[in-house]
């Protein structure tokens, strides 16, 4: 099988992969075409099928892992494929795990060191939040092992969610470390707790798509609300240090304008956004330079970037 990472423009398709999504669609011609995301491990892929109604081309749909033949182009910048035959893959010709993107760390290994951080939190009330979230409920621990931390642009895969919240804390620990007037224990169970609500604001994979509680509410109001049952049933739960931690949730986009119901009013908040906003940015840079393959006489550069709204490139190597 070649992976959706391998490929480059020129390459022929020959192999089965996952139908991320499927739609059809109309040219401004008023031709019909159909769109499909293509996916495997390693990432997506954005595909045509120009002539849906052809002999080649068999029904299918979102989820179906499917067997197609097409060429790989370049379209404004990213690669795109053209696909002439699909067909729906039998189950021998396959092997899911083949086709979900997974955290290059070790799952378990984060999960470790996740349990580790919660031990530095020596506030007994959120130590005993953190504990009866992260160990005590397993059915929850198992939601967040495998959950992405993102439909797309950042952390789009099986650990996403571990692998960004770990990220999150480690800077967080730095933050406390150079600026010791930050509370360390409200800074580092918030960063722990900061997109919990993700496990279910999101669906699990393959569809890792919107849930109608993510729809309605979004991660931020579900995971405020998922520490405040938390803290209710924890005797004697300060209810300031409760708002003072739920603040930090609120708050943690930063702006009102990307999703925060309120803006930073504690240092603790601020230095939380500062975080989660540089590890989202830095995966997000990641991703793109591992996925993307500068086009031939481009000199190393990508093209423009809406997420960065800027042409992006990888820095050279120096001695």
């Amino acid at each position: 099988m070649k992976y959706i990472s391998d490929l480059k423009e020129g390459d022929t398709l020959g192999d089965v992969y996952l139908c991320k999504f499927h739609s059809q669609a109309v040219t401004r011609n008023g031709k019909p075409y159909i769109n499909c995301i293509l996916q495997d491990r390693t990432g997506t892929l954005d595909a045509k099928i120009w002539e849906p109604n052809s002999d080649g081309i068999a029904d299918f749909d979102t989820l179906d892992y499917i067997q197609v033949v097409g060429d790989v182009t370049r379209y404004q910048g990213a690669l795109q494929a053209s696909l002439k035959r699909v067909r729906v893959a039998q189950e021998d010709e396959y092997i899911p795990a083949d086709y979900l993107p997974v955290s290059k760390y070790d799952i378990e290994e984060m999960y470790k060191s996740l349990r580790e951080v919660i031990e530095t939190v020596k506030n007994q009330y959120l130590h005993e939040l953190l504990k009866k979230l992260f160990i005590d409920d397993q059915d929850f621990v198992k939601k967040f092992k495998m959950s992405s931390a993102a439909k797309s642009i950042h952390h789009g895969f099986v650990g996403g969610l571990m692998q960004h919240t770990l990220a999150v804390t480690r800077l967080c620990k730095f933050y406390t470390k150079a600026y010791p007037v930050l509370n360390h224990d409200l800074l580092i169970t918030s960063a722990l707790l900061h997109d919990i609500g993700k496990t279910r604001e999101l669906s699990p994979f393959p569809q890792n798509d919107y849930t109608d509680a993510g729809q309605l509410l979004g991660h931020i109001v579900i995971g405020t609300e998922m520490i405040g049952e938390l803290a209710r049933d924890i005797d004697g739960f300060p209810e300031k240090l409760l708002r003072e931690l739920q603040h930090c949730i609120v708050a943690h986009h930063g702006e009102l304008e990307y999703g925060s119901p309120k803006k930073p009013a504690l240092m603790e908040a601020m230095a939380l956004n500062l975080a989660d906003n540089t590890d989202a940015r830095m995966e997000t840079m990641t991703e793109l330079l591992d996925s993307t393959k500068p086009a031939e006489g481009s000199n190393g550069w990508l093209g423009y970037n809406r997420i960065f709204e800027s042409n992006v490139r990888k820095a050279g190597e120096w001695n």
